[in-house]
């Protein structure tokens, strides 16, 4: 693994907990349900072996974390 690889992996990383974090704050029904979307997500890309497409994956789902704390903000969670 060079160093690009570990800087991309440690990106990953720091995604999946704050996708965590923001989870931890939905209301309790929807916690569980949101958890196993963040790590299905994370599963289903597991073997990606493009550089390009990971970058583009990380920043995608930097996007959705936003908008998922946003949203829990307007709602007041």
């Amino acid at each position: 693994m060079d160093l690009q690889d570990f800087l991309i992996r440690a990106r990953i990383f720091k995604l999946y907990r704050q996708a965590l974090r923001v989870a931890a704050r939905a209301p309790p029904p929807a916690r569980g349900e949101l958890r196993q979307t963040i790590r299905q997500e994370i599963e289903i890309n597991r073997n990606c072996n493009d550089k390009q497409r990971i970058r583009f994956l990380i920043s995608e789902g930097l996007e959705k974390l936003k908008r998922l704390d946003e949203m829990l903000d307007m709602q007041g969670h």
